[in-house]
């Protein structure tokens, strides 16, 4: 198995990479595990890979670009395309039995986001699923990419002395976030969605609640319950 790692910090995911267990599987060839710096796609003379967030907001957001770049490069030669997984608080909580079945795959292409996010526009087009580790969020994707990366790790052959080393062991409450756009205005034929052009607060701040409702509503129906609940009490 091949895991690929799109990261800001790549020095980061090799230390813990290069530790333990699956450190000496990788040595031995057991596993290939690669972390890939992100900015050396960039197309800035300064390497930047972010830019302040269409509609306004705090913060700022990963441009699909430097993404996409990285992707494009790193899978060039594959036979296949990658399973590509983002790491997002608005994904599908991770469990043992999602660990089973991607251990069981040929390669993975991890994208670790920061800042706000990323560009919604290279999730759009490359990513297969995004992935979370539980209900809180963290300053980037790099521990969640790590905690992931272990979980399947150890169970490809050979990592573990034998399968049944892990074979018996066991294992804020709102919406979800909306969607997220930066710079540049269309990306490979995809624009930005038009209310957040306009400079309409409103309209903005209507659009995204809406966005997170039906993310929310289709992704985490349990968290959807709960807001609706919350809401029609608010509302006695």
């Amino acid at each position: 198995m091949r895991i690929d790692i799109a990261t800001l910090f790549p020095d980061m995911c090799e230390t813990v990479l290069n530790e333990s267990i699956v450190g000496r599987a990788r040595k031995a060839g057991k596993i290939e595990l690669h972390c890939h710096q992100i900015r050396d796609y960039s197309t800035d003379k300064h390497r930047r890979v972010d830019d302040t967030p269409y509609g306004g907001g705090m913060g700022m957001v990963m441009q699909a670009e430097p993404i996409y770049r990285c992707f494009l490069a790193v899978t060039e030669g594959f036979e296949h395309k990658p399973h590509v997984i983002y790491m997002s608080p608005k994904g599908k909580t991770f469990t043992q039995q999602r660990a089973v079945e991607l251990s069981k795959m040929e390669n993975i292409f991890i994208i670790c986001g920061h800042y706000e996010g990323v560009d919604q526009r290279v999730i759009d087009k490359i990513v297969d699923e995004e992935i979370s580790i539980g209900d809180y969020v963290l300053t980037g994707g790099e521990l969640p990419a790590l905690v992931i990366t272990d979980a399947i790790a150890r169970m490809c052959d050979g990592v573990l002395s034998s399968a049944e080393c892990f074979e018996e062991e066991s294992h804020f409450s709102g919406l979800l976030e909306y969607p997220h756009y930066t710079r540049p205005e269309v990306w490979e034929g995809e624009s930005v969605p038009e209310v957040l052009l306009t400079g309409h607060h409103k309209n903005i701040a209507e659009f995204r609640k809406n966005e997170a409702v039906k993310i929310t509503k289709e992704r985490r129906p349990d968290l959807y319950k709960k807001f609706t609940e919350k809401s029609n009490m608010n509302n006695k």
